[in-house]
């Protein structure tokens, strides 16, 4: 039997096939001036043709797939007419790698607040950055350069998520509930790297609301682009979450009409005080605690964000209205507003 002969095939350095145009993106150039190879998980082997007639039989070497159509296969990574994203992912991990925190916020942790500007605004520093795709390696800013990092990093959470895990972090939505900074999210759980992708919505761009800004990390870099939606390709798995941590944009100016929600002066609704929530209101609500003798619960000067010792303090404040039950529970509605600013 003759000894196999191995052989690395280089890319063609003029083929404009998708892979081709990865590797060419992502691969140092050859001082020689030579195309750079593959890595060796895509080193042919290449067996002489009579030894390989001899112990497969002709028919069935005519059926083996020519090593050029692997390489240079159509639909590869990021190519809208692939069949699927092929974008593998990390799992949750910390930030900044194996040297990072924790995985995982700490039991109780809130979770960072951010608002829908940033959160596009984030979004957009990785598509100016062109972060190269990879499911190892992590950017200057700690976040795995693959989908779910991206929209943890746009998200702002204190870890790498994957796409099991950031449904955790959020609550599904309609499609017509759809705003800027939400994502579409497909995980597909029987085999997660194939399909699996998140991507990050940046509003509709048709008033039929069949096309959208897709924000993602795919190969080869970060792109912002025009998307059918909900995707490519496996547009019924996508569903559309929303961060628990997203806050109104809409702060406070000066000169402004101070709002009156449910007609108490002054109130700027319920929103302003949910979990995680970040705001001058925050701030406002806690001074005033601290002014009414209500603010033993702060460690520190209050707001703007929101947090159990807000909370707390407002709950004592209730309590001493003579209130019990549901009416008791820390969180600030409309009459409690109008007693502790009246």
């Amino acid at each position: 039997m003759e000894t196999p002969v191995f052989e690395e095939i280089d890319p063609v350095s003029d083929c404009d096939c998708p892979g081709c145009r990865h590797w060419r993106s992502v691969l140092p150039h050859s001082p020689a001036g030579r195309a750079p190879t593959r890595p060796a998980a895509h080193r042919v082997l290449v067996v002489a043709a009579a030894t390989a007639a001899a112990a497969l039989g002709a028919g069935q070497a005519a059926a083996a797939p020519a090593a050029a159509d692997v390489l240079h296969r159509p639909g590869d990574p990021g190519d809208p007419a692939g069949e699927e994203p092929d974008t593998p992912q990390g799992p949750r991990a910390p930030l900044h790698g194996p040297t990072g925190r924790p995985a995982g916020p700490p039991a109780g942790t809130l979770l960072p607040a951010i608002t829908r500007t940033d959160i596009i605004e984030r979004a957009k520093t990785w598509v100016t950055a062109k972060v190269p795709y990879s499911m190892t390696a992590y950017w200057s800013d700690g976040y795995r350069q693959d989908c779910s990092g991206y929209v943890s990093m746009a998200w702002n959470l204190p870890t790498n998520e994957w796409t099991g895990s950031l449904g955790a972090f959020a609550d599904r939505i309609t499609k017509e509930e759809l705003q800027p900074g939400d994502i579409l999210l497909f995980h597909n759980a029987s085999d997660p790297q194939t399909g699996s992708h998140v991507v990050i919505f940046g509003g509709w761009t048709d008033d039929k609301q069949t096309s959208y800004t897709a924000y993602e990390q795919t190969p080869p870099h970060t792109r912002k682009m025009a998307t059918p939606y909900a995707y490519w390709s496996n547009s019924a798995k996508y569903l559309p979450y929303r961060y628990k941590g997203v806050t109104s944009d809409t702060t406070p100016a000066a000169g402004a009409a101070a709002p009156a929600s449910h007609g108490v002066p002054g109130y700027p609704g319920r929103a302003m005080f949910r979990p995680g929530a970040a705001n001058p209101y925050v701030t406002q609500l806690g001074g005033q605690l601290v002014k009414k003798g209500f603010g033993k619960h702060y460690t520190s000067a209050p707001g703007p964000r929101w947090g159990e010792a807000d909370r707390r303090n407002v709950e004592a404040f209730q309590r001493a209205q003579g209130w019990r039950g549901g009416a008791v529970d820390g969180y600030p509605g409309p009459e409690t507003w109008r007693r502790l600013f009246s």
